[in-house]
């Protein structure tokens, strides 16, 4: 058993090494001062002022932040009505129908995704540019957030709800004070997820974004093809410790939530 143990480990070692030794290869070569990715000659934040000296970049930045924000919120809010919708249905062939549909974002392929929502906007009418950009992000990050919430409700006792009914509670009573506290982990889970999702998110927005509008996903890849250049390597660090920022920040959100839970389990 210890044997297996020390394999177990060593095996996830080599995961994590496989997976993370690309990213600090490039954010090595974010401070090289030789301009390449190879030969490393010196330590230089020249590439870091670059990235704040360049004005259409940091319009892009901020697209790309008001675009995450506004699509986690409303994302948020509609999947978590989705999630209750879905909790209250008693059928169970009509709940695996809903579950399946929510699903089909998610498994199908991005390419696909970003296709049928450019046709759509397309015939719709609808310019390329912020609000096809927000409506998509609204749209692949909805089931995310439908994911992350329903099991919260699955997890809640049916007789906290009766108990609260039959104390007088009104039914914007027991969804206010009983059923939405008890699921807020998961909706912060949702919302972190979908906004994560949403910076990251490439393949969808390549296909609704306009002439006049970008995010950053967009812009690196648009760099990328021009050749190699260390300011990509310095932004893409940046996102990526923007990106550990917030995992840092959900999980003592919701460390504190557990803590919470588990006070008012005790009294």
């Amino acid at each position: 058993m210890k044997r297996k143990g020390i394999f177990s480990n060593l095996y996830l070692v080599i995961i994590f090494i496989i997976l993370y030794a690309p990213i600090f290869y490039l954010m090595l070569y974010s401070f090289n001062s030789g301009g390449a990715m190879h030969d490393f000659e010196g330590f230089t934040l020249e590439w870091y002022k670059e990235v704040f000296h360049d004005t259409r970049l940091l319009i892009i930045v901020l697209n790309t932040v008001v675009i995450a924000l506004l699509s986690a919120a409303l994302s948020t809010i509609l999947g978590v009505v989705g999630a209750l919708a879905i909790y209250i249905v008693r059928k169970r062939q009509t709940k695996n129908t809903l579950l399946t549909l929510n699903n089909v974002l998610i498994v199908s392929p991005d390419v696909i995704i970003g296709a049928s929502f450019l046709i759509f906007f397309t015939i719709l009418g609808i310019k390329l540019g912020f609000t096809s950009v927000l409506l998509s992000h609204i749209a692949f990050s909805v089931p995310i957030v439908v994911l992350m919430v329903l099991p919260k409700l699955q997890e809640m006792s049916p007789t906290l709800i009766d108990a609260a009914r039959d104390l007088g509670a009104s039914r914007w009573n027991v969804l206010s004070k009983v059923v939405l506290p008890f699921i807020t982990p998961g909706i912060f889970a949702g919302f972190f997820m979908a906004l994560t999702y949403s910076l990251d998110d490439f393949a969808v927005t390549f296909f609704v974004t306009g002439n006049g509008f970008s995010t950053l996903s967009v812009e690196i890849y648009s760099r990328a093809r021009q050749g190699i250049s260390l300011s990509i390597n310095a932004l893409s660090t940046l996102i990526f410790l923007f990106t550990i920022v917030l995992v840092i920040s959900y999980y003592f959100i919701n460390q504190r939530n557990n803590r919470q839970s588990g006070m008012g389990v005790k009294k």
